[in-house]
């Protein structure tokens, strides 16, 4: 077991995966309304959600960085998932081994700034961690919402371009 770094902030808690909290996880990616942007709608199904599961837990063990489970500190609901990672991206242009910031926040948590707190928490932990602000994030251009939580956090972007026949926006900051 690798031993992940928790995250207090104000409202939530991030922490390493626990294997009782795949079928959060699995509903999170399985609702239409948190893939519209990232996949164009298209749900993961048990397998799908088991494999990115095991991909955002995995990261700790090879890279020393990857996804916390975010959860709200009063309640302990779910409320996403948030983190860095690496996954080798086919993109032009390469982000030259920057960290790829990522976040995915269940519906419930939409439109209440979980997402820009958890994001600022983790680019707090990356500085430290990764010795550099420099970080990168993919986002489409639909997801106004999301634009709206990286360009709060100190993102801009960087190129308009296109990943997996999408058009997309990498940001840096």
């Amino acid at each position: 077991m690798v031993d992940v770094p928790a995250i207090d902030t104000e409202r939530l808690t991030l922490r390493g995966y626990r294997l009782d909290e795949f079928g959060d996880s699995a509903a999170l990616w399985a609702d239409p309304e948190v893939t519209r942007h990232i996949s164009g709608g298209r749900t993961f199904n048990e397998e799908e959600s088991w494999t990115r599961f095991l991909r955002f837990a995995g990261h700790w063990a090879m890279l020393g960085f990857g996804y916390w489970v975010a959860r709200e500190r009063t309640s302990g609901l779910f409320v996403g998932e948030v983190g860095f990672a690496d996954y080798k991206r086919d993109i032009v242009p390469s982000f030259d081994g920057a960290p790829e910031a990522g976040w995915v926040l269940s519906p419930a948590a939409h439109g209440r700034g979980f997402a820009t707190e958890a994001v600022r928490a983790i680019l707090a932990w990356g500085e430290h961690h990764f010795g550099t602000p420099r970080s990168v994030c993919i986002i489409r251009p639909s997801n106004l919402a999301s634009i709206r939580v990286a360009e709060k956090c100190g993102y801009g972007p960087r190129i308009h371009t296109t990943y997996q026949g999408q058009p997309t926006i990498l940001f840096e900051r």
